[in-house]
């Protein structure tokens, strides 16, 4: 579970939801729906919360530990397929998630061995590899997987960390966020049993419409894979890159409308601002500017750069379905530039329409990957009752080689960016990055 030794297990315990009126002679199941098959393989998604509560003068084993067990057993009440498992038998023509009476979520208890809690959630760079003894593993098989793990790690007279391990075949981002959010708001009212609308789960798969037959097609492609007939569900299993450190960086909302004002000029200058108009969304700023910045450090040499993004897909639907459907709703883009033009001297213009031509193409159906997040998440409003998270960090783009979007902790709609580099790179994409914000 631990790269080294920098934590200490105290213990591994099943959290079973609070009993209900579920037979427990009866198994449910959630079916798969294309929107999941998709990612049936693909590496876990790992996030980490940082919270300090130094100013609590509460005692975090003692007092918290118990409250959090408590909300997190409350939570999975109304979140049954997490402690579920996905599974594929061989009379279900594609996977299913079961889950009846007494399943469980493991629930990883630590304490940290080193005085590092204000390191790890800081803006520096740090080595990627301190911060996995901070995630719990899936334990995935070929026939069966869990489909969430969390952990609680705890560092002295300082604050605590809450790790999360989803299985990516079963929720996307905005899923894994509505369930977190949903613990925190349980956790933090604790007189409260019930939640918001917003953040109850949909399990309705009957309003995910597939006409074009996509699931039969990611279904054989899986089937094909390494097969015939191969059912495995073990996921690949991508390695983090030695000597790689992680870096947050953040553009305010001064930062971005600065961008804006530029690339508009630029645009206009090239006369191709009308014709189609370029959308220059937060997520598009953002995504064009750290792009550009990339290209630059790292000195690519592709003849053509592709920058994939996703987006929620449940607006986007006709009809469009509710913001709460649980499960995976996401659909692709990919951005396309020449590189000579992205180094250029109006590259952040270029970057910037060949996202915005790629977000207006969403119904083209583009699978890439590139973008991860989502600054619509608003992670940092996950208040368990000790204030907003000190960072968020998404762990899983070490080994993915994705860059990490999401909102920041002021709340003034400014968007943090994290990525993953070797050392020297990263100095490097630091310096343009922040020399190109000093000359807006």
């Amino acid at each position: 579970m631990a790269s080294h030794n920098s934590v200490k297990i105290l213990e591994v315990c099943p959290v079973t939801p609070l009993p209900s009126s579920l037979d427990s002679a009866t198994t449910t199941s959630l079916p798969l729906t294309f929107f999941d098959i998709i990612w049936l393989r693909f590496p876990p998604v790992q996030r980490v919360f940082f919270y300090e509560t130094s100013h609590t003068n509460t005692p975090i084993l003692d007092s918290i530990l118990p409250k959090l067990k408590h909300s997190l057993s409350l939570t999975l009440q109304y979140f049954l397929p997490l402690a579920g498992t996905l599974t594929w038998p061989q009379d279900s023509h594609k996977p299913i998630i079961n889950y009846k009476e007494g399943d469980a979520v493991s629930l990883t208890v630590a304490e940290s061995n080193t005085n590092n809690f204000y390191h790890l959630s800081s803006n520096n760079f740090v080595e990627a590899v301190e911060y996995h003894p901070l995630v719990p593993d899936l334990a995935i098989s070929h026939e069966q997987a869990p489909v969430l793990a969390l952990q609680v790690t705890t560092f002295s007279n300082c604050g605590l960390c809450i790790g999360i391990t989803t299985h990516h075949a079963v929720l996307d981002g905005k899923s894994s966020t509505m369930f977190m959010k949903s613990w925190a708001h349980l956790c933090k009212n604790a007189l409260s049993s019930s939640l918001v609308p917003d953040l109850t789960p949909s399990f309705d798969r009957m309003v995910i419409k597939d006409p074009s037959r996509l699931e039969t097609i990611y279904l054989n492609q899986w089937l094909n894979l390494d097969g015939p007939h191969n059912r495995s569900l073990k996921v690949w299993d991508l390695k983090t890159p030695p000597d790689v450190v992680r870096g947050t960086f953040e553009l305010t909302r001064t930062n971005l409308e600065k961008l804006r004002q530029l690339i508009t000029s630029m645009l206009e200058e090239k006369n191709e601002q009308h014709q189609p108009v370029v959308h220059l969304s937060r997520l598009t700023l953002t995504c064009a500017y750290t792009w550009v910045c990339l290209a630059k450090a790292e000195g690519l040499r592709d003849t053509k750069l592709h920058l994939g993004i996703s987006a929620d897909a449940r607006p986007r639907l006709e009809p469009p379905i509710a913001g709460n459907y649980f499960g995976n709703c996401l659909t692709f883009c990919g951005a396309v530039a020449e590189r000579n033009d992205l180094l250029g001297g109006k590259g952040v213009a270029v970057a910037a329409k060949a996202i915005s031509d790629a977000i207006r193409s969403l119904d083209d159906g583009v699978l890439t990957t590139g973008i991860a997040g989502s600054p619509r998440f608003e992670l940092y409003n996950t208040d368990f009752g000790w204030g907003k998270p000190m960072k968020v960090e998404m762990i899983s783009i070490d080994r993915t080689g994705a860059i990490s979007v999401s909102d920041t902790r002021d709340g003034t709609r400014g968007i943090k960016v994290g990525l993953v580099l070797k050392k020297h790179e990263m100095k490097v994409f630091a310096s343009i990055y922040a020399k190109g914000l000093e000359v807006l």
